[in-house]
């Protein structure tokens, strides 16, 4: 005799299946907190640098437009990143829909399941590529605020050896 009602046993191991992606959905959901903070914080700062390319003066001009385009480029980086990461998320939400469709009308649809694991990693990856490619970004306009990181300057690639009582800076190639 073939069942046709879902039983608790039978269900069992559709739920145990689905725990990993719904722990994946939380991981992600930090992940996106995270991006979310940031993007806030650099919409606030080029606010700043904003005000502040107003107010400089010719010479300094150049360098607050430099800022403010670095922080247009990491809100953009940003979006894509945070973009990614919720795409991510809605493919994993579409899986474990899934897999109780499949449980539950017994169907065969472990190519799909499959396809779409590979795509929520794929987005992703995507998404901390660029998230780590804003973090890169950040440092670059970190050096054009502090001329004296002690680290590679942001324009010629050069190690910051010593710095004067003034504030001058002596490189080395």
């Amino acid at each position: 005799m073939v069942q046709d009602t879902l039983s608790l046993e039978s269900l069992i191991p559709t739920l145990q299946l689905a725990v990993g992606p719904v722990i994946l959905i939380s991981g992600v959901g930090l992940l996106l907190l995270c991006m979310t903070n940031r993007i806030g914080r650099v919409i606030d700062r080029a606010r700043l640098v904003a005000d502040e390319c107003e107010a400089a003066e010719s010479g300094r001009r150049d360098v607050c437009y430099t800022k403010l385009g670095i922080l247009c480029q990491r809100a953009r980086i940003l979006r894509a990143s945070i973009a990614l990461a919720a795409f991510s998320v809605l493919l994993v939400a579409v899986l474990v829909i899934l897999l109780f469709c499949g449980a539950l009308l017994r169907l065969e649809i472990a190519g799909l399941i499959v396809a779409l694991f590979v795509g929520c990693m794929c987005a992703l990856i995507g998404s901390l590529v660029l998230f780590i490619r804003d973090v890169n970004l950040s440092l670059k306009a970190l050096w054009l605020d502090c001329p004296l990181t002690g680290g590679w300057t942001a324009d010629r690639g050069r190690r910051v050896t010593a710095a004067t009582p003034r504030g001058h800076v002596q490189l080395s190639a």
